[in-house]
């Protein structure tokens, strides 16, 4: 009797284990599931909720459309307007594919479009894309992190692949954040789930080495939301900015190389310039030792529009750049230049300089200095100070610094700072030494100093 209650128990908490595992796949949140966790029943929308379902309805239809214009637009591969029909294989009764099940009806809010959206245009690669019929009988679920609309997870397919897992975070800031303002929890997983869809249409029209490979996606029903979507990509290890700092310089030059063809890539893309509005190391990974952008839900392919060059100011914490504006109305090449400009701030000038060969380090200089701080070599500024914690100076502001890119780094993070003077002085960890100050109306030579000053735009 006790041998039968054991299995009877074992055999439930199989049960349980992998209705968690399948929750996991196709429900994430921003953390995994606790067994037994419910996602409740959707708020009511209160009588305070700014514009009711009309917004939401509204908003919706603005990112639907947005997904749309990417997905025909441009003489890239697959243009062309895509058929209207459930995101599954596009290869029904292909070896390992399965049929799209006809559409159910559903209620939406006033004026949203249809859902599931239309897909986007073919294939990523050669063979056919991976849907709903490869996720049956994964392994290994991992949960990877999450951010402000997605969670990430990596799991391993039934041919022993590993393969990272993209869905809306149902505990994330985005869908809930929307809950609270309309009410409707299926309206705004839409909403959310239209980032996820415009990302994945745009990996498959930026086609690159150096963007993240789509595999495929898959449209499945969970809790109380149909069709959520799980998009199936190439799995990449996240980009740490200090473990980086002590690869060889070698590694580090191949992900800046990495990086530069990339740049080039979106300023020529089928769809035109493109522009990446979140440009942190953690919007990329590396495979295989390639830089790849993974995150794209925040990219933009519209130039700014202007009336004058007054209109076509960017603005960094170094410096600001004023670019022309053009006969058509649009601001010259502003996509290229954020790019370009955000590179330098968070990749090349962290990555190049240190332990450089020596008889690179004066071209690296020309490279990194050209769009941060202009150098001032054998000179100082005696005065200008202004004080700051921790500082080695009472009157001052005195800190140590691993390297230049450190330095610039605490400037830009100063609002008083516009200059830094660099000393031949150490402390006893061999950290160097470094004045900041509040201007440079008065520099005065020094030879064993180097100044730095803000560039103006």
């Amino acid at each position: 009797m006790r041998r039968r209650r054991a299995a009877v128990a074992a055999g439930f908490c199989a049960s349980f284990l992998l209705g968690s595992v399948l929750n996991v796949l196709f429900a994430p949140g921003s953390e995994p599931p606790r067994p037994g966790q419910s996602p409740g029943p959707s708020p009511a929308p209160g009588p305070g909720r700014r514009g009711g379902r009309g917004e939401l309805a509204r908003q919706i239809r603005a990112r639907y459309e947005e997904v749309q214009r990417y997905s025909r637009g441009g003489p890239g591969p697959g243009a062309g307007r895509p058929e209207r029909r459930r995101l599954m294989d596009l290869a029904p009764g292909g070896p390992g594919l399965q049929r799209p099940r006809p559409p159910r009806a559903r209620p939406l809010p006033d004026g949203a479009p249809g859902w599931p959206p239309a897909p986007g245009p073919g294939s990523p690669g050669p063979g056919p894309r991976l849907g709903c019929a490869a996720l049956r009988n994964v392994s290994g679920a991992q949960y990877l992190g999450s951010g402000y609309t997605k969670a990430v997870y990596r799991v391993r397919l039934p041919g022993g692949a590993a393969v990272a897992l993209k869905a809306v975070d149902f505990s994330g800031h985005d869908l809930g954040s929307c809950v609270r303002e309309f009410g409707a929890r299926r309206g705004c997983y839409r909403l959310a789930a239209h980032k996820l869809l415009k990302e994945m249409v745009l990996l498959e029209r930026l086609r690159h080495p150096n963007v993240l490979q789509l595999f495929g996606y898959c449209y499945q029903d969970s809790e109380d939301i149909p069709d959520t979507l799980t998009t199936i990509t190439e799995l990449g290890a996240p980009v740490e900015m200090i473990q980086l700092l002590q690869t060889s310089w070698e590694d580090r030059f191949r992900i800046c190389l990495s990086l530069g063809r990339l740049l080039h890539h979106l300023a020529h893309s089928p769809l035109g310039s493109v522009t990446l509005l979140d440009f942190r190391p953690r919007q990329f990974v590396l495979v295989d030792g390639e830089l790849k952008v993974t995150d794209l839900d925040d990219a933009r392919v519209e130039e700014t529009p202007c009336t004058g060059s007054a209109d076509c100011i960017l603005e960094f914490p170094a410096r600001n750049f004023t670019l022309p504006c053009s006969a058509q109305g649009w601001c010259e090449a502003m996509n290229e230049k954020r790019n370009l400009y955000n590179a330098y701030r968070f990749f090349f000038t962290y990555l190049l300089p240190h332990s450089a060969p020596p008889s690179l380090r004066p071209l690296l200089d020309s490279i990194v200095n050209a769009t941060e701080y202009q150098r001032l070599p054998d000179s100082t500024i005696p005065q200008e100070d202004y004080r700051c914690w921790p500082s080695y100076h009472h009157g001052g502001c005195l800190l140590s610094v691993f390297n230049l890119a450190e330095a610039v780094d605490i400037c830009e993070n100063h609002a008083q700072c516009q200059a830094f003077v660099v000393t031949n002085q150490t402390t006893w960890t061999g950290r160097q030494l470094v004045f900041f100050k509040t201007g440079w109306s008065h520099v005065v030579p020094d030879p064993s100093k180097t100044t730095y000053v803000r560039a103006s735009g």
